[in-house]
């Protein structure tokens, strides 16, 4: 489905209405490297894709939220108020938390929406839909209501990444600066994916590192690469047991973080910080000889934060053979060390390789999701029809469900005028 017919579908959900709408672009996007390493203050290396969400939304004069599903018609409705009841299990959980964040963080008079949304992503796949949907509700009630211009907005939120920042923490719960925290989406994550969805650069990988969110650089891909994307057709959805999978990761990062702490007397705020004091990797392999999950868990994000930054050197230096290698390194590490692979995945990134992908990894919060591969231009779709097919025939019945495509590395969120 072409952009602009997204747009027309998010406007026709929206009925007579639709014609005043304010809309915007929110891509999806892929972790090129940075395996569950924001939430502990590691670096990611990450870019938006062409794919995404289309928003629109007229302002009500009243606090009521009503959010459409342009595609199946779905719609929720809402109050902005602290107090709001949100639906668990349900794609509604989002929105909703950013609009009970909202009126808890923005006191005052505030105006409600008439929100409606169409995309192309494929759901709970690991390209960041759920973050997607929480970056475009807010950026419409921002608009709605002026928050910009708040005292208690440029208190906190100075800058994109600062605003990517702001959004880890409503999905995460957390306080950010004077922002009061509450229960979020019920994950515990970071900012990764917010800051790829509004600061990424068209054509480019962007470096940043995290807790605080800091740009490190963008490195430019080749011009004559693109993306080749596999949805696996496993569900990554963070619900039920797949949230608690993906929440013992981010539990066991702030465990050996304690265990720093407890063994040095040291304050470092984050695993990062801990690491990368003097002697920290080794201190707590020592405390951690005998705790194998916990020391697989450290040794998993020493390892990626260095693949972060050697990958990001040896694509700047134009060395492509190296930089599939560390990319392999890093799916060895999530496969044997951080566990949150499943033998889909596992097989599309080996699988994509040996068809002779630059580089080709899992992504995303893991235990379902989606493969890239980076590959020529000239051979992308060539690549993309043997990749699928080789799916195909390993795994019959997922690949029903599994989705093929390519991109390229897209521009950030923007407003659609």
């Amino acid at each position: 489905m072409t952009s602009e017919s997204l747009f027309a579908r998010a406007r026709a959900a929206l009925g007579a209405s639709g014609a005043t709408a304010v809309c915007w672009r929110v891509p999806g996007r892929i972790e090129f490297l940075g395996k569950h390493t924001d939430y502990a203050g590691g670096p990611s290396l990450l870019c938006a894709i062409e794919r995404g969400f289309a928003i629109a939304a007229v302002p009500r004069a009243d606090t009521r939220v009503t959010v459409i599903d342009a595609t199946t018609g779905d719609r929720a409705e809402t109050e902005l108020s602290p107090q709001l009841a949100v639906r668990r299990r349900h794609w509604a959980n989002y929105p909703f938390t950013v609009c009970r964040r909202v009126a808890r963080n923005f006191p005052g008079r505030l105006h409600g929406l008439e929100l409606a949304f169409a995309s192309d992503l494929p759901s709970a796949s690991g390209l960041s839909s759920s973050s997607a949907l929480v970056v475009g509700t807010f950026l419409a009630l921002s608009q709605a209501n002026d928050l910009g211009a708040r005292d208690e907005y440029r208190s906190a939120i100075r800058n994109d990444a600062e605003l990517a920042g702001y959004l880890g923490a409503i999905e995460n719960g957390g306080n950010f600066g004077p922002l009061a925290g509450d229960r979020g989406v019920g994950t515990q994550g970071g900012s990764e994916d917010h800051t790829a969805i509004l600061c990424a650069r068209a054509d480019a990988l962007v470096h940043y590192s995290f807790a605080p969110i800091r740009f490190e650089r963008a490195v430019a891909l080749p011009d004559d690469t693109v993306f080749v994307v596999a949805s696996s057709g496993v569900r990554a959805a963070k619900t039920g047991n797949a949230r608690g999978q993906y929440n013992r990761a981010s539990a066991l990062a702030a465990e050996a973080l304690e265990t720093w702490r407890t063994r040095t007397g040291g304050a470092a705020p984050s695993l990062a910080a801990a690491l990368e004091s003097a002697g920290g990797i080794e201190q707590l392999r020592l405390a951690l000889r005998d705790q194998t999950e916990l020391l697989d868990r450290v040794e998993q994000f020493a390892a990626e934060s260095r693949i972060v930054r050697a990958a990001g050197d040896a694509l700047a230096g134009g060395d492509l053979e190296a930089l599939g290698t560390l990319v392999d390194e890093s799916q060895r590490a999530a496969e044997q060390l951080l566990g949150n692979q499943i033998p889909e995945t596992i097989a599309l990134a080996r699988s994509a390789r040996e068809l002779g992908a630059i580089a080709a990894s899992a992504f995303g919060a893991g235990f379902g999701g989606s493969v890239y591969a980076l590959v020529r231009l000239t051979d992308a779709e060539a690549f993309r029809n043997r990749w699928s097919e080789d799916y195909r025939r390993t795994f019959p019945m997922r690949a029903r469900s599994a989705r093929f495509f390519v991109t390229r590395a897209g521009e950030r969120a923007s407003r659609r005028e």
